[in-house]
């Protein structure tokens, strides 16, 4: 009878464990308002649909936009779903993580880019503004396995110290340890349409659980 009992409070336990840790989870974006998010909302970035959505296929973007949060991150789990369209020019977008806006050009962010878009972007560290190169390829054969083309998409980015690992509607694309110390692993979280493209991308059910 003890063992059965304390077979029921350890499961009991554990559960109570897994709810307070899914718990933390908070919503970075309510769906209605930009509220702890800044960018440029007159013309780029828009709310429809309950999706931050930056970009049209009427015109192309002139040069690339962020819309990023008002605070840091250190360690966390962050998960969003995106869905990437476009008809001309380079189609692209990305999610920024441990970023910082630059004041040249004042439109810029640079730090860790998890790229989105063709050819071979979809899942990569992208490092922008920085060193200006890819830090870590993910595998497009695998990728395009679980890829949605003009579909929503789901990333799943855990940032842990030097670490960032990324999945891919399931599948883990990355995972990259940074070797320079002189890089920081503290910043915003910032959405990109890239310029030069006549590009729609959009963002939503965007949580973060902090570690």
């Amino acid at each position: 009878m003890k063992c059965v009992l304390a077979l029921a409070m350890f499961s009991l336990a554990v559960s109570l464990s897994l709810a307070a840790e899914k718990s933390q989870s908070i919503s970075l974006f309510d769906g209605k308002t930009f509220q702890g998010w800044e960018g440029d909302t007159n013309k780029t970035w828009r709310i429809e649909n309950r999706a931050i959505v930056g970009g049209t296929l009427k015109e192309r973007v002139p040069h690339n936009e962020f819309i990023c949060t008002t605070r840091g991150y250190t360690n966390f789990v962050l998960r969003l779903k995106f869905k990437i369209v476009g008809t001309e020019g380079f189609v692209n977008g990305g999610v920024q993580v441990q970023s910082q806006r630059i004041t040249n050009p004042a439109y810029e962010m640079r730090g860790y880019q998890i790229d989105i878009g063709d050819p071979e972007w979809w899942g990569c560290i992208y490092d922008e503004s920085r060193r200006n190169k890819v830090v870590a390829k993910s595998d497009m054969t695998e990728v395009n396995k679980v890829l949605k083309r003009n579909d929503w998409n789901e990333y799943v980015i855990r940032c842990e110290g030097k670490r960032i690992r990324v999945s891919l509607n399931g599948y883990q694309t990355v995972d990259y340890t940074e070797p320079d110390n002189t890089i920081p692993q503290h910043g915003l979280i910032g959405l990109q349409v890239h310029g030069g493209g006549k590009t729609e991308i959009s963002y939503k059910d965007i949580s973060i659980e902090e570690l």
